[in-house]
């Protein structure tokens, strides 16, 4: 898998989880021009806070036609 990029969405905050999707779809609609590659989901927690993380791998459009 080759990729040009890396972007991570994250989260602690019950209401931030819940939108966590709309905010990597909204990036999705902003950079047209990269395709993502790979995404990983990570989940984490402690006696008090659980974090959410979606990091997304991704090149640009002319990359991946090369």
């Amino acid at each position: 898998m080759k990729f040009d990029g890396v972007k991570v969405f994250s989260a602690t905050k019950a209401r931030e989880r819940e939108s966590l999707g709309e905010r990597l779809t909204e990036w999705m609609d902003q950079h047209p021009a990269l395709k993502i590659v790979d995404t990983v989901v990570t989940q984490s927690s402690d006696q008090e806070f659980h974090c959410l993380t979606i990091t997304v791998f991704f090149q640009s459009v002319e990359a991946a036609a090369a």
